[in-house]
């Protein structure tokens, strides 16, 4: 049996849930991973108005589709960020408030607690979503880094995630970190540690991303054997790596996307350098069932147009592992 195929609205957060929905099905997806921005999914609303929460089902139901899953990276991010102005441009007013750092992070935190409580509510049993990181700025470590300055960086994290992680035990949801450059785990070995800082929890775990791999030469394989009993979503997105040199490098020489001179960009399915048939065989492998929610981005595609492609892509390349050897046939009865 194949996985569900579903959209994260998070790129579609201008246009209306319904707007939205109506889309998706006419692309062939399954359901939906909805994003706390735009209308799609308001924390406050779904804890405060039983109503809220129906018109959300009533909606999906009108479209039959489902929802996996809902995603707050925007307020994840704020966690554990050093916070400044570029803050402001994500969170509401109401997290963000003066714009002080303990503040925002606090209030954050508290928020993503309550995104734990609005998905049980709403019947999901995962939360994809950013974490922050204090220590991000001192990835290339010049001048040098003190010798506990990263260690430092993980107790932060565990310090300000294992309370929110307790609620998440608490109503029977697991946050699903995507493990992303500016995040406290953006590769495997820096993952391993992020499991290790927060005792291992099984309340924590990954949204697996590959796109954010491939670009930073980091084997996106072997993350999904090693992190197996953690992968608790996954996002299927492509990213082209070009294979010989460019203008600008791995760090993107503060060019925006679409810009010919990067080395990397996101692309539609199929387009880009990530080898999604091993993605597969290796989902198979660790008995992966959740949904294949396609995060659809590409700066120089129609995104309507790379949406219903994308579906297509997953639909075609997904398959069930055998049930038996594929040599039995041959034994003797």
């Amino acid at each position: 049996m194949s996985r569900p195929v579903t959209l994260f609205t998070g790129q579609w957060a201008d246009l209306t849930l319904d707007t939205v929905c109506a889309k998706a099905k006419s692309f062939g997806y399954d359901g939906v991973e909805l994003a706390c921005w735009g209308d799609h999914f308001e924390v406050d609303k779904a804890l405060s108005d039983d109503a809220y929460i129906r018109s959300r089902h009533d909606i999906l139901e009108k479209h039959s589709l489902k929802v996996f899953a809902i995603s707050n990276h925007l307020v994840g991010q704020a966690v554990c960020d050093r916070i400044d102005e570029r803050h402001k441009s994500i969170l509401s007013p109401k997290i963000w408030g003066d714009g002080k750092e303990d503040g925002v992070r606090e209030r954050a935190a508290e928020e993503m607690k309550n995104t734990a409580r609005a998905a049980a509510k709403l019947g999901v049993k995962v939360v994809p979503g950013f974490t922050g990181s204090s220590i991000w700025a001192y990835l290339y470590s010049f001048p040098p880094n003190p010798a506990d300055l990263v260690e430092k960086g993980y107790r932060h994290f565990a310090e300000m995630w294992n309370p929110i992680l307790d609620v998440f035990d608490e109503v029977g949801v697991r946050f699903a970190l995507e493990a992303h450059p500016t995040e406290i785990a953006f590769d495997v070995a820096s993952a391993e540690e992020a499991v290790k800082a927060v005792g291992g929890r099984k309340a924590f775990g990954f949204n697996y991303d590959p796109s954010h791999f491939v670009y930073q030469n980091v084997d996106y394989v072997s993350f999904i054997r090693k992190f197996g009993d953690r992968i608790y979503h996954v996002h299927m997105k492509d990213a082209y790596f070009s294979p010989r040199p460019t203008e600008a490098g791995v760090f993107g020489g503060h060019l925006n996307f679409g810009d010919p001179r990067r080395s990397w960009d996101f692309r539609s399915l199929g387009r880009g350098s990530v080898n999604f048939e091993e993605i597969i065989r290796a989902l198979n492998d660790i008995d992966y069932q959740g949904p294949l929610s396609v995060e659809w981005e590409d700066a120089k595609m129609d995104r309507e147009h790379g949406a219903a492609e994308a579906c297509a892509f997953v639909r075609k390349l997904d398959f069930a592992p055998s049930a038996i050897a594929f040599d039995a046939a041959f034994e003797k009865k």
